[in-house]
C-alpha cells in the first residue's frame, strides 16, 4: 500500500484550494439550479464573430499544426504593434512569448526570477495565483495589505516599509481583481521613485488593462527607469472575451524574455495554434469591439454601486476590471459566513474577500460582467437577506 503523503509534495499539499473555485463548483451542484451568480471572471460576451470566424477558417484550411516556441511571428508582431498604439509601450516582436492564458504567463514570469529564499511583494486582496506560485518556486510571499480607505491602492510608504535585502519581485496587479482599483500615472511615479534604484523586478499583471472607467491605464512600463525591470503578462480573456481560447502573452527586456522561453519550451513548447491565428484576427480588426464591450461593462458598473448604495451597503466605486468589491463589516458576519448564508439562503452567489488573501475579511467580490436583469435579480436576493439581518 503507497503512503501518499510521503511521495506528494510537501508544499503543494500545504497549498490552500481556491476559494473561487470553491463558490464556481457549488454553482455545478445539481441541487443549486435556481442560483443566480455573480461570482465568475468572465464576460457574458460571446468572442466577437469576426475572431471567431478566423479560428473557424484556420480549421477549415487544416492549421493544426504546432507554432514556433514564442509564438507565430504574425502574432508577435501584431501584439508589439498593439502595446504601441493602445499603451505606448515599444517592444520588439522578439521580446514577446505567446502563452497559454494570462495564468501561464504569470508562471512563467515567477519561476524566471524567483528563487528559493527570494521574498516577492504581493499587494492584497489580489488575483489567487500569485502567492501559491512563489511558493511553489521555494519563495517567500510577502503580502501588504491595501485598504478600503485608500481605495486598495498600493501606497509608497507600504511598498517602502515592505522592501527588504532579500526582495527580489513585485507583483502590481492594477486594474485590479478583485476590487477594481487602478493605479494612475502619479501614483506609478512614486513607486518607481522607490523601485529605480534596485534589482528589483516588477511583475506587472495588466490583463484588465482595457477596461478603465473615466481614464486610460498607464503600464509602469511606460515609467521612466522602469522598461528595463518589467515584465508585463497579459491576454486575450477580458478585453476580446476569449477566455475560452486560453491565450496571453509576454513582454520583456530580451534577457529576461530569454529566460521565460526556456521554461515555456520545456513545460508547455506552445500556445494553441488556432486561438493563436485568431488572436492576430482581434488585434488588428478588435478596437470597436472592446470599446463596445468597455461601455457595456461601465453600464453595468454604475448600475451595481447605485444598486448596492440603495440596499445600504458601502463599497469603494471600482475604476477597472468588472468587479465591485463591498464592504460587509456592518453586518457583524464574517465573509465567509456572509456568502454561504446568502447562497443557501437566499440562492445568490458571491465570492467571500477571504478568498483574494489578507484583508479580505469583511468584504466580497461581485463581478458585473453578468446581464443587468441578472444583476438586477441578484441585488432583489442581497436586499432580501440584507432586510433579514436588521430583524
Amino acid at each position: 500500500m503507497i503512503d501518499y503523503s510521503s511521495v506528494l509534495s510537501k508544499t503543494v499539499m500545504d497549498l490552500k484550494k481556491s476559494g473561487i473555485r470553491k463558490f464556481f463548483d457549488l454553482l455545478n451542484d445539481k441541487s443549486m439550479k435556481d442560483v443566480v451568480g455573480l461570482t465568475v471572471g468572465q464576460p457574458d460576451f460571446v468572442t466577437p464573430w469576426h475572431i471567431r470566424e478566423a479560428g473557424i477558417e484556420s480549421l477549415q484550411k487544416g492549421k493544426t499544426y504546432y507554432s514556433p516556441n514564442a509564438g507565430f511571428t504574425e502574432l508577435q508582431n501584431e501584439i508589439s504593434k498593439y502595446l504601441k498604439r493602445r499603451f505606448d509601450l515599444t517592444y520588439a516582436p522578439e521580446q514577446t512569448i505567446v502563452t497559454v492564458g494570462g495564468s501561464e504567463a504569470i508562471d512563467l514570469a515567477i519561476r524566471a526570477v524567483v528563487e528559493p529564499g527570494d521574498e516577492v511583494i504581493i499587494p492584497t486582496p489580489c488575483f489567487v495565483c500569485y502567492e501559491p506560485i512563489v511558493r511553489m518556486q521555494g519563495g517567500i510571499p510577502v503580502t501588504v495589505e491595501t485598504t478600503f480607505e485608500e481605495k486598495f491602492k498600493l501606497t509608497p510608504y507600504a511598498l517602502k516599509k515592505a522592501i527588504t535585502p532579500k526582495t527580489k519581485m513585485l507583483v502590481l496587479a492594477y486594474p485590479n481583481n478583485p476590487t477594481g482599483a487602478i493605479l494612475t500615472r502619479e501614483e506609478l511615479e512614486e513607486l518607481a521613485e522607490i523601485l529605480r534604484n534596485t534589482n528589483i523586478v516588477v511583475l506587472s499583471d495588466e490583463i484588465y488593462a482595457e477596461l478603465t472607467y473615466g481614464t486610460q491605464h498607464t503600464s509602469i512600463a511606460s515609467i521612466d527607469g522602469m522598461w528595463e525591470r518589467t515584465i508585463l503578462a497579459s491576454g486575450f480573456a477580458k478585453a476580446y472575451a476569449m477566455t475560452g481560447w486560453r491565450l496571453g502573452y509576454l513582454a520583456a527586456p530580451a534577457p529576461i524574455t530569454e529566460q521565460m522561453l526556456k521554461i515555456h519550451q520545456y513545460a508547455i513548447m506552445c500556445a494553441p495554434t488556432t486561438s493563436q491565428l485568431a488572436a492576430i484576427e482581434a488585434l488588428r480588426n478588435g478596437d470597436e469591439d472592446i470599446q463596445m464591450m468597455r461601455e457595456e461593462y461601465d453600464r453595468r458598473r454604475h448600475y451595481i454601486y447605485e444598486g448596492l448604495r440603495s440596499i445600504g451597503i458601502d463599497s469603494f466605486e471600482p475604476q477597472g476590471a468588472f468587479y465591485i468589491y463591498p464592504d460587509l463589516r456592518r453586518f457583524g458576519l464574517s465573509s465567509e459566513e456572509f456568502c454561504n448564508r446568502l447562497l443557501y439562503d437566499y440562492r445568490c452567489a458571491i465570492v467571500p474577500g477571504t478568498a483574494f488573501g489578507q484583508g479580505g475579511e469583511g468584504f466580497a467580490r461581485i463581478s458585473y460582467a453578468y446581464s443587468v436583469k441578472h444583476i438586477t435579480e441578484a441585488l432583489s436576493r442581497i436586499e432580501s437577506f440584507v432586510k433579514s439581518l436588521k430583524k
